[in-house]
Protein backbone atom coordinates (compact mmCIF):
# COMPACT_ATOMS: atom_id res chain seq x y z
CA UNK A 1 0.00 0.00 0.00
CA UNK A 2 1.53 3.65 -0.68
CA UNK A 3 0.27 6.54 0.76
CA UNK A 4 1.53 10.09 0.22
CA UNK A 5 4.78 8.23 -1.33
CA UNK A 6 5.55 6.04 1.80
CA UNK A 7 4.96 2.57 1.13
CA UNK A 8 3.52 0.08 3.81
CA UNK A 9 5.05 -3.42 3.36
CA UNK A 10 2.06 -6.29 4.10
CA UNK A 11 3.08 -8.37 7.58
CA UNK A 12 1.53 -11.62 8.32
CA UNK A 13 2.00 -10.26 12.24
CA UNK A 14 2.95 -7.02 14.12
CA UNK A 15 2.62 -6.16 17.91
CA UNK A 16 0.71 -3.08 18.53
CA UNK A 17 0.33 -1.49 22.19
CA UNK A 18 1.58 -5.00 23.32
CA UNK A 19 -0.44 -7.48 22.03
CA UNK A 20 0.21 -9.25 19.19
CA UNK A 21 -2.12 -9.09 15.95
CA UNK A 22 -2.07 -10.91 12.60
CA UNK A 23 -3.80 -11.23 9.63
CA UNK A 24 -5.44 -14.11 10.16
CA UNK A 25 -7.17 -12.47 13.67
CA UNK A 26 -5.80 -15.56 15.19
CA UNK A 27 -5.01 -15.16 19.26
CA UNK A 28 -3.42 -18.70 19.83
CA UNK A 29 -0.05 -16.33 19.11
CA UNK A 30 -0.99 -13.98 21.92
CA UNK A 31 -2.43 -16.09 24.49
CA UNK A 32 0.78 -18.41 24.20
CA UNK A 33 2.92 -15.14 25.05
CA UNK A 34 0.59 -14.08 27.80
CA UNK A 35 1.03 -17.44 29.63
CA UNK A 36 4.42 -17.37 28.99
CA UNK A 37 4.67 -14.08 30.78
CA UNK A 38 2.58 -15.31 33.48
CA UNK A 39 5.01 -18.08 34.26
CA UNK A 40 8.04 -15.55 33.98
CA UNK A 41 6.11 -13.49 36.73
CA UNK A 42 5.35 -16.76 38.76
CA UNK A 43 9.13 -17.93 38.33
CA UNK A 44 9.98 -14.76 40.20
CA UNK A 45 8.18 -15.19 42.80
CA UNK A 46 8.15 -19.09 43.13
CA UNK A 47 9.84 -18.86 46.45
CA UNK A 48 7.56 -17.05 48.36
CA UNK A 49 4.65 -18.67 47.24
CA UNK A 50 6.12 -21.88 48.32
CA UNK A 51 7.06 -20.60 51.99
CA UNK A 52 5.79 -21.83 54.44
CA UNK A 53 5.52 -18.64 56.73
CA UNK A 54 2.88 -17.49 54.41
CA UNK A 55 -0.94 -17.98 54.61
CA UNK A 56 -3.04 -20.15 51.76
CA UNK A 57 -4.74 -16.83 51.66
CA UNK A 58 -1.99 -14.57 51.07
CA UNK A 59 -0.38 -16.87 48.83
CA UNK A 60 -3.42 -16.27 46.67
CA UNK A 61 -3.69 -12.72 46.91
CA UNK A 62 -0.42 -12.74 45.35
CA UNK A 63 -1.30 -14.95 42.61
CA UNK A 64 -4.24 -12.63 41.95
CA UNK A 65 -2.37 -9.34 42.37
CA UNK A 66 1.29 -9.81 40.82
CA UNK A 67 0.50 -13.07 38.06
CA UNK A 68 -2.87 -12.96 37.00
CA UNK A 69 -2.62 -9.50 35.71
CA UNK A 70 -0.45 -10.34 33.55
CA UNK A 71 -1.59 -13.24 31.76
CA UNK A 72 -5.13 -11.08 31.56
CA UNK A 73 -3.68 -8.18 30.02
CA UNK A 74 -5.53 -7.07 26.97
CA UNK A 75 -8.83 -9.81 27.66
CA UNK A 76 -11.02 -6.72 28.28
CA UNK A 77 -10.36 -5.49 24.51
CA UNK A 78 -10.16 -8.79 22.60
CA UNK A 79 -12.94 -11.11 21.62
CA UNK A 80 -12.30 -14.92 22.93
CA UNK A 81 -13.47 -18.19 22.46
CA UNK A 82 -14.81 -20.35 25.74
CA UNK A 83 -12.03 -22.66 24.31
CA UNK A 84 -9.48 -19.70 24.60
CA UNK A 85 -10.72 -18.26 27.33
CA UNK A 86 -10.15 -21.31 29.55
CA UNK A 87 -6.15 -21.57 28.30
CA UNK A 88 -6.21 -18.54 29.86
CA UNK A 89 -7.65 -19.63 33.06
CA UNK A 90 -9.89 -16.88 32.43
CA UNK A 91 -13.42 -16.51 34.16
CA UNK A 92 -16.14 -14.14 31.94
CA UNK A 93 -16.65 -12.29 35.26
CA UNK A 94 -13.11 -11.01 35.55
CA UNK A 95 -12.22 -10.68 31.59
Amino acid sequence: MKIDNIIFDRVEEFKFMGTNLTNQNSIAEEIKSRLKSGIVYYLSVQNLLSSRFLSKNLKIKMNRIIILPVVWSGCESTSLTLREEGSLGCLKTEC
